[in-house]
């Protein structure tokens, strides 16, 4: 094995990369992209490795996201280093959408934001009994990126947009549910699984990956998107804010109730931001488009008030309690919404 904060290398023909920052949960920083984009590069050239697995070390997660406190140092300084990070990473996510090779990731505790990218863009996407996923960028003044966008509107009906208007953590049943991942494995039986995919011969296909999996795969535990579907679809099919809160106060139904006081405690204008982003997402063609739309309006965020507000009351200060400007919905008018959406100078793909 080589490397500190990413770990690589091989088990017998499938090639390993190990997130090695469990004090952070984690969490991705600029060179642990360029370590990873390193060795998908390498895996997929090397004949002998058959599949790549993508893990977390420690207990508590794959990945909690992006290092968002130098994020927030960086955006202070205004000194280029995010976006150098967000470039970085958002080719990597669309590297890990197009890999050749099948691309297994275990996504066991903590997968959010920058987890989600580096796991529900790969080939196939396995949760445990642990599994905490989401897309919590709402909370801190942000909005999902990552190409989240793009998988939140590929969703079934209209899961994606209260995942991503509540920022709210879902298990594993539900991760599967809003098709973010593919399998349910128990913790438990997720070395044995890595010892059978690590006897793959050279030139296995996806589906003979796929195959293997499902011998091992079991049915999760019960989540609440099934049983809520119905309300989800009727209440989040709105192209405001304004309108799906109002039709989660019209349902006498504590569901309806409990995700309606998650997204109210949100960035206002977070929250129109992201709703927006997630109705252009289901008109674009690929992640791609998904993707240059987000980087684009990331340039945007780092002249936002609630971005800078929400990284202190989380991180910096720790006293979970927001101040946002504008403080309500009624207050962000289109004069807010629409430089998030201004092409940036320097695109992503060219």
């Amino acid at each position: 094995m080589t490397g500190e904060d990413v770990l690589t290398g091989r088990q017998g023909s499938l090639g390993l990369i190990l997130l090695n920052r469990p004090r952070v949960l984690n969490s991705l920083s600029l060179d642990m992209v360029k370590a990873i984009e390193a060795a998908l590069d390498r895996f997929e050239k090397d004949p002998e490795i058959a599949a790549v697995l993508m893990t977390g070390e420690g207990e508590r997660g794959l990945c909690a996201g992006g290092d968002i406190r130098s994020f927030y140092e960086s955006g202070k300084a205004g000194d280029g280093r995010a976006a150098d990070f967000l470039r970085a990473e958002y080719r990597m996510n669309a590297r890990i959408a197009s890999y050749p090779k099948p691309y297994v990731v275990f996504m066991e505790g903590i997968t959010m934001g920058g987890g989600v990218g580096v796991s529900s863009h790969g080939s196939h996407r396995i949760v445990t009994d642990t599994t905490k996923l989401a897309m919590p960028e709402t909370g801190i003044g942000f909005f999902p990126d990552i190409g989240a966008t793009w998988l939140l509107a590929k969703a079934p009906g209209e899961l994606g947009t209260l995942m991503g208007l509540t920022g709210e953590a879902i298990g594993a049943a539900d991760t599967i549910e809003a098709c973010f991942a593919d399998w349910f494995v128990p913790a438990s039986a997720l070395a044995d699984l890595a010892e059978k995919l690590s006897i793959l011969l050279p030139g296995t296909t996806h589906k003979d990956v796929s195959l293997l999996v499902d011998a091992a795969a079991t049915s999760p535990p019960k989540g609440e998107f099934a049983d809520n579907r119905a309300l989800i679809d009727r209440c989040f099919c709105f192209d405001t804010v304004e309108e799906i809160e109002a039709a989660l106060s019209a349902e006498a139904n504590p569901f309806a109730e409990k995700i309606r006081s998650a997204m109210m405690v949100k960035s206002p204008t977070s929250l129109k931001v992201t709703l927006a982003l997630l109705r252009a997402a289901r008109k674009s063609p690929d992640l791609k488009t998904c993707l240059e739309r987000e980087f684009a309006a990331t340039a945007q965020i780092l002249h936002t008030p609630d971005f800078y507000e929400g990284i202190r009351a989380a991180i910096i200060d720790k006293d979970r309690n927001p101040k946002w400007s504008p403080p309500s919905l009624d207050a962000i008018g289109p004069g807010i919404v629409e430089p998030f959406f201004r092409p940036h100078p320097q695109p992503l793909f060219g």
